[in-house]
């Protein structure tokens, strides 16, 4: 790929190098800030109180897995094609970010900030641009445009050329996708209180897989390459046709499955809330013994 190879160069090479160690140097941070901040809440609540465990592991596997993207095998698939790029990218947008989301990490990097940062953070949430930020119809429509965005204009031509070509744009280009996706599952998988009722977030993952959707029937149905042959395979038509497929299918069975199990629970809440109304209608009152239809006439 001549594209790969461009960036493969002296500076390039020079350039990857120092975006490694800054990403890196990040990562590690972000980690660094979320252990800082489960330590001191569970030596305060108890060890699993208010975090569980398992939201901990959750976060701390997606952290690995937006490393493992970056380098070692994946990486080197991402290289020769574009439907291996396109490997990359799912796994980063619906791997990563949803374990990054179920860790419910915004209460432990607060508590990891200095005392007068926490304090400043906590004004800024309970203003009043922040709430209504935060109403649910205001964060669904806002995360959903988020990752509509960040999906569609990074597999356009011009900009996925630019990432191939500039190793600072292809590390941009994958924290887009990172927080893009982070921002998208934060409502449906985080914490209890931070989450969208049920019909909200089903709305939210339904709508969002529609252009999803939609890119991946592009790419795969393009009578002709969508982009230069430089940064695809040897049968351009069929690594992106391939590509395509990549992004389409695993993109709708990860948020179809999603949105069941969203609107299967809520479902089940409503059934255990009012039983009443959620089982079978209720049987017919016969008539008073001795009377007939005409006799309430």
């Amino acid at each position: 790929m001549p594209a790969v190879n461009r960036a493969a160069g002296t500076g390039g090479s020079v350039e990857a190098g120092l975006l490694t160690i800054l990403l890196a140097l990040a990562v590690a941070l972000l980690a660094a800030g979320y252990g800082r901040g489960v330590h001191e809440l569970w030596a305060r609540r108890g060890a699993g109180a208010v975090l569980p465990g398992w939201r901990v592991a959750a976060f701390g596997t997606g952290v690995l897995v937006v490393l493992a993207a970056d380098a070692g095998p994946l990486a080197a698939t991402a290289h020769r094609s574009f439907a291996g790029h396109m490997i990359q990218h799912m796994v980063l947008l619906l791997v990563a970010g949803p374990l990054l989301a179920a860790g419910a990490a915004g209460l432990p990097l607060s508590l990891a900030c200095p005392v007068r940062l926490r304090r400043r953070l906590a004004r800024l949430r309970s203003a009043p641009a922040t709430r209504a930020l935060r109403r649910p119809a205001t964060t669904a429509l806002l995360a959903g445009a988020a990752q509509t965005l960040v999906l569609w204009v990074w597999h356009l031509p011009a900009p996925y050329v630019a990432a191939l070509d500039r190793p600072a744009v292809h590390a941009l280009e994958h924290a887009c996708f990172v927080a893009g996706s982070w921002v998208l599952w934060a409502p449906v998988l985080g914490a209890s209180r931070h989450r969208l009722p049920a019909p909200a977030a089903v709305l939210l993952l339904a709508g969002t897989m529609l252009p999803a959707s939609a890119l991946g029937a592009a790419l795969t149905f393009a009578p002709q390459p969508i982009y230069p042959p430089g940064v695809l395979g040897p049968d351009p038509l069929a690594d992106q046709q391939l590509a395509g497929l990549l992004m389409w299918a695993p993109m709708d069975v990860a948020v179809l499955t999603a949105t069941l199990t969203v609107f299967l629970r809520w479902l089940l809440h409503l059934q255990r809330r009012q039983p009443e109304t959620a089982g079978l209608p209720r049987p017919a009152v016969p008539a008073p013994e001795g009377r007939t239809e005409g006799a309430w006439r």
